[in-house]
């Protein structure tokens, strides 16, 4: 049987993060949205997680420790992010509140947001920043860029 060439259950983009203290970030993510480890490798010294696997509603995220040698380092690391994870979920509110309460930092407050989302970010204890959203209204691309005119009157 030939092998496929995207195995069954990724999607043509899965994100990979690196992150100070692996083993806890996944417990993190468990509580947070409720993760599922897939599974995860340790490096041969056993001390770090060389790649796991988790898996959020229907996507997995592919997640490492720090390897600093191989230039592979964390926000913490590096003083930031230069990208986030937008996840969309049921319930924007119940999810953004139990990232809080699991040890997420709150960065843009949930709001009903003028593209269609209820839509709110954290940054999780590891760096890496959130967009958590519910989808609420389908809109088209003319009545998105009317009701971001009307939002950014509302900000001047």
């Amino acid at each position: 049987m030939p092998v496929k060439p995207i195995p069954d259950g990724y999607s043509t983009v899965t994100p990979t993060i690196t992150v100070h203290e692996a083993a806890k970030a996944i417990e993190f993510y468990k509580k947070a949205f409720d993760a599922q480890e897939i599974f995860r490798f340790p490096s041969p010294d056993g001390k770090t997680i060389m790649h796991a696997e988790i898996k959020i509603g229907n996507s997995i995220i592919m997640l490492n420790d720090e390897f600093p040698q191989m230039n592979c380092r964390s926000p913490q690391s590096i003083g930031g992010t230069g990208s986030s994870i937008f996840l969309y979920v049921n319930d924007a509110d119940a999810t953004f509140n139990k990232a809080v309460s699991a040890g997420a930092k709150p960065l843009v407050p949930l709001m009903n947001a003028f593209w269609g989302d209820r839509f709110g970010s954290i940054q999780d204890p590891f760096g890496h920043v959130w967009s958590i959203a519910t989808h609420k209204k389908d809109m088209t691309s003319e009545e998105i860029k009317t009701a971001q005119e009307a939002f950014k009157n509302t900000c001047q």
